[in-house]
């Protein structure tokens, strides 16, 4: 299972929210490109980038320093927030990065979610942010009626590489990750699900790849206060 050190971006800097809240962020670090640098020498596979600034916006905000990540370390990277269509999508491939996840577009126009795949195979993950069970849209300020496994199961044929699902509830909460409905949703589909939302501890980590069918899992905060330590926990999920 693959552990995806997140660099969420608000105004430039390194943050953590606490269940999506915007106004209850915590700055790490006001160096975002140091910040991945610090990961990828801890061992890191990927990064998982967002622009919490463009996924309100509708529009990417926080371009500077995702770039200036990009130039500083060859280890691939996602990035999701704010992109919404095909010319933003071919646009962060061409700076380099190794996959784009749409969110809000995957439920508002799924038609471009597939168009994207099948132009960039490999290249696109299907972010879906739910609260009980459904899903959150305009980087959660939006509640759907639309079921996490229906929306996932949609682009079952689609050609995505991944699906990214986040239980706003535990997001930066500290309380643990939603392991049952994360297996549930792993269970429904054939696609690759990576677990994100409340990964506080190692013994989260080891319990969402005791599932045995959960390929990544994201995790922010408990890294950036320490209670998880990067380095043991790659090498414990290596072993």
């Amino acid at each position: 299972m693959i552990l995806y050190p997140a660099i969420d971006l608000k105004d430039g800097q390194a943050v953590r929210l606490v269940r999506g809240e915007m106004e209850q962020a915590t700055v790490f670090n006001d160096d975002p490109a140091a910040q991945a640098m610090a990961f990828v020498q801890a061992g890191c596979e990927w990064l998982h980038l967002v622009d919490l600034n463009g996924a309100f916006a509708g529009t990417p905000v926080n371009a500077a320093p995702v770039e200036a990540i990009l130039k500083a370390t060859d280890t691939p990277a996602q990035l999701g927030g704010g992109i919404r269509d095909m010319a933003t999508i071919e646009a962060w491939i061409d700076k380099g990065l190794a996959r784009v996840i749409l969110g809000t577009v995957a439920v508002e126009n799924p038609d471009l979610v597939r168009e994207a795949a099948r132009a960039f195979p490999g290249k696109i993950a299907v972010g879906i942010d739910a609260r009980n069970g459904r899903v959150a849209t305009k980087g959660w300020a939006e509640e759907t009626n639309v079921m996490v496994t229906d929306l996932a199961k949609s682009f079952e044929d689609a050609g995505v590489a991944a699906i990214i699902y986040t239980d706003i509830n535990r997001d930066g909460a500290m309380q643990g990750p939603n392991i049952e409905a994360t297996a549930d949703l792993a269970r429904a589909v054939t696609i690759p699900v990576i677990a994100s939302g409340g990964v506080s501890s190692l013994q989260d980590l080891i319990l969402l790849r005791d599932t045995g069918v959960i390929s990544g899992a994201i995790s922010g905060r408990a890294l950036y206060d320490g209670a998880i330590d990067l380095g043991a926990a790659l090498k414990a999920l290596a072993s």
